[in-house]
């Protein structure tokens, strides 16, 4: 089975994503249970959560080099 790409990712309010793929599909991704494991800790930083942004290849997103996820839609 082929995943459809990453579109694009928006960071919303309370440590939310709003993921769109290829395909027009939407999903809403809550990352604040990542937010106590200590390599997001840095996720924390509003303003740094909101510079996310899709991996070249359109499977994950990322802030830097360290912090990275992969997202899926899950049938």
């Amino acid at each position: 089975m082929n995943l459809p790409k990453i579109h694009t990712v928006c960071a919303t309010k309370n440590h939310q994503l709003l993921v769109e793929f290829e395909n027009h599909e939407k999903r809403q991704y809550d990352v604040k249970p990542l937010l106590n494991n200590e390599m997001f800790a840095d996720l924390k930083n509003v303003a740094f959560f909101k510079s996310v942004k899709v991996e070249q290849r359109g499977y994950a997103v990322s802030w830097n080099d360290g912090i990275d996820i992969m997202v899926k839609i899950t049938f």
